[in-house]
């Protein structure tokens, strides 16, 4: 896995000028060299000219909007002042007719609700017609500031009934608005928060906001501490990597499973799959190029810095990574890159599969969350600097997110917990489901001196790598190596939280990060604050928080069996499953963290634990019924075809020459064994589903669907994939596993 985030932040990832820099650096990069001679320039763009159009970004309003409203806008998202109504209606105006002229017809509230995916509802610039029959185009600050989706229509575990209808949509103007263009026209994009009519957060945006404002006071108390008057802001900068699978759009319908569950319910091994390592990194085929080229278009209009693609670990696989942006923008842009990455395979005739287990035997998709904390003047607080042992304010910032990592390790496990997920964690291609902590060899050796002596007195340093070659440059090697094994990862300036699901919301663990430090930072504060001698206070606490909290850290191989038990004797939670880690969102340190902060209520807490169960039931249940309609009406019929072919085929030869037909005879006998064993598993399956029905909703019903629906599920599964090796491929009535992952 290439890390985007890490390969351009190497130095300190500060927003304005770095970022500057970065985005130059893709533009002129990637425009370098179109327009030669003898091309044609209707396949080439200049970056340069395309990147953010579609965005009503800073530039935009800059131009467009009067000097005193722009202002006034820039304080309201920089200091989080409240909209009124009057400057609304003028930044309206502007944004309508910016919009129009970029062919929009329609604006539409953009959220992101807790269904996984975003949600909007389409409304046109119309206004009543007037008496010459014409209409006026026009878009207010109130239709700008609020939006009124059906509540009741989207999960709220319990927070609204059906006939409690009302919600509101509220502009997040810290995330510019945009113009998306597809095949319904041109809309107006507004990202915005969703509430209840009650208040509560029925989103995955309120509550972010919410942990940005709690991580960017408390880090401010921890900065003052330090002497540091300057920064008046500090922002989690986030980078997720998202990894995808790309397969041919007719063979894709021709896949039930795939259409109703966004995974092979079913499907043998192809003689090949990824043994031989040479789909990573390896040259990228011609149609997945020019598809990446898309969706690199795209992104980049909708100001989305795209900056790495490549080809994953598994055949069919790929990663796009963006350039880390500001917490909230980046959640934003990655739900647009899921969508983008969707969209544009249609046009090319492929499908898009962001499942995190497409296929069973091969490696699943991740979403790397590379998270960092950076002032508004550019600091970075997890630069460790040249000398880490003597940078006491990154010390103190290190060691309280080990804190705040081990005392909520199953909220984090929590945070990335999904129904495809399960099938991934713990895994030989992403991390286990035990939280740790890999700080590398140089962090972790100033940690050891801090746990055994009290004080750190070097740092080791990273040395010059000989590659004994003349024409080769010597160059210098970093203190650390990587550790790609580990759930939370130390990676030079940031930390990659590795767990994530491919096609979840990053909002969720960031939110969860977010939260987690912001409590250890306002404890560590609490105590500084009182003391009287600093110096001495925060060496002490530095000291305590790295000794009581040394069993997170772990710098070993996190897929061994060995780090299982060792794990276990250190007491660290090792939660396999989602129905086990949803528990820890209403335990009762996290509802004391989350309220501390205003991040979330005990009741909005309930809510989610309620609807998270409820995700888990229903996607097993949609999962069991596909499996039950595919065997039922394709599989069987398909084998019992086969069956009476080959029986026919015995009779004629018999009658033809009484030739020996022993080999026919095994081949049917077997074939007949395994079709009666997937008959009774078909039987037992819609036996133990009919019962997960007909429980209530809640936690006994997902564990049900966990211990003994799954198991039914695989016990089907079992003695249909040995009947696909022994089906004639003709009468197979899908694509295989090779017909998918190797005819793209």
């Amino acid at each position: 896995m290439v890390n985007a985030v890490e390969k351009t932040n190497e130095d300190v990832p500060g927003r304005g000028i770095l970022v500057f820099f970065q985005i130059n650096f893709i533009v002129h990069s990637l425009s370098k060299g179109f327009g030669k001679k003898g091309q044609d320039m209707s396949e080439y763009f200049n970056v340069a000219d395309i990147f953010g159009e579609n965005v009503f970004n800073d530039s935009v309003m800059q131009a467009r909007l009067p000097k005193k409203v722009y202002k006034k806008m820039r304080e309201i998202i920089e200091n989080g002042a409240e909209l009124d109504l009057a400057t609304a209606d003028v930044v309206a105006h502007e944004m309508k007719e910016w919009a129009i002229e970029k062919g929009a017809t329609h604006f539409t509230h953009w959220f992101q609700p807790l269904t996984g995916v975003t949600a909007e509802k389409h409304d046109s610039f119309i206004t009543a017609p007037m008496a010459t029959g014409k209409v006026l185009m026009s878009f207010s600050g109130k239709e700008l500031i609020k939006g009124e989706p059906d509540a009741s229509s989207f999960p709220s575990g319990g927070l609204r009934a059906t006939f409690e209808a009302r919600g509101y949509t509220a502009w997040d103007c810290t995330s510019p608005a945009f113009v998306r263009q597809d095949a319904a026209g041109a809309t107006l994009c507004i990202p915005t928060a969703f509430c209840s009519y009650t208040g509560e957060a029925l989103d995955q945006k309120t509550p972010l906001l919410r942990s940005m404002e709690a991580i960017s006071e408390q880090s401010l108390r921890l900065l003052h501490l330090f002497g540091n008057t300057t920064s008046k802001k500090v922002t989690p900068s986030v980078g997720p990597e998202q990894e995808y699978f790309i397969v041919d759009r007719k063979k894709y319908l021709q896949r039930k499973d795939l259409i109703f569950t966004g995974r092979t319910l079913f499907g043998a091994m192809p003689p090949k799959g990824q043994e031989m390592d040479d789909h990573y990194f390896g040259a990228i085929r011609e149609r997945i190029a020019a598809y990446m080229k898309d969706v690199n278009k795209e992104l980049w209009k909708l100001g989305v810095s795209a900056k790495t693609q490549h080809n994953e670990v598994a055949p069919a696989q790929h990663e796009i990574a963006p350039i880390y942006a500001e917490c909230n923008i980046a959640v934003d842009n990655n739900h647009l890159i899921m969508e983008t990455l969707k969209k544009v395979a249609g046009r090319h005739g492929l499908q898009c599969l962001l499942h995190e287990k497409p296929f069973a035997g091969v490696n699943g998709s991740g979403k790397h969350n590379n998270w960092s904390l950076t002032t508004d003047d550019g600091i970075n607080l997890l630069d460790p600097g040249v000398t880490p042992h003597e940078n006491i304010q990154f010390l103190l910032v290190l060691t309280c997110i080990l804190k705040a990592v081990d005392t909520h390790a199953s909220l984090l496990r929590a945070s990335a917990a999904d129904v495809g997920n399960d099938h991934r964690l713990g895994a030989n291609e992403a991390p286990p489901a035990i939280l740790s902590v890999f700080l590398g060899e140089q962090l972790g050796d100033v940690i050891a001196q801090l746990i055994s002596t009290g004080m750190a007195t070097h740092s080791l340093k990273g040395g010059m790598l000989e590659t004994g070659v003349k024409t080769l440059p010597d160059f210098r090697k970093d203190a650390t190596d990587r550790n790609r094994t580990s759930p939370f990862a130390f990676t030079g300036n940031k930390f990659e939280f590795r767990m994530a699901g491919s096609q979840d919301s990053v909002a969720q663990s960031n939110v969860v990060l977010n939260t987690i430090v912001a409590e250890a930072f306002s404890e560590a504060c609490d105590i500084l604050e009182k003391a009287e001698d600093f110096n001495a206070a925060v060496h002490d606490l530095i000291k305590q928080y790295a000794v009581e909290h040394q069993r997170i850290v772990f710098n070993g191989n996190g897929y061994s069996d060995e780090w299982v038990q060792e794990a276990a004797e250190r007491g660290l939670p090792n939660i396999k499953s989602m129905v086990d880690a949803i528990p820890a969102y209403t335990a009762e340190d996290s509802i004391k963290a989350f309220e501390k902060f205003n991040v979330f209520t005990k009741t909005e807490l309930e809510s989610r634990v309620e609807i998270e169960y409820e995700t888990y039931a229903k996607t097993i249940n949609i999962e069991t019924k596909a499996m039950i309609d595919i065997a039922g009406k394709q599989i069987i019929p398909s084998v019992i075809k086969f069956t009476t072919a080959l029986a026919n085929s015995i009779n004629s030869v018999k009658a033809a020459c009484d030739a020996d037909v022993s080999v026919q005879v095994d081949l049917l006998k077997e074939v007949s064994s395994l079709l009666a064993e997937t008959k009774a598993a078909l039987k037992k399956l819609g036996e133990v589903d009919a019962v997960g029905s007909a429980m209530e909703e809640g936690r006994s019903r997902a564990v049900f669907y966990r211990d003994e629906v799954k198991a039914a599920m695989d016990a089907l599964r079992s003695p249909v994939d040995k009947l696909e090796m022994m089906v004639d491929k003709d009468m197979w009535p899908m694509p295989s596993y090779g017909d998918l992952i190797f005819e793209v």
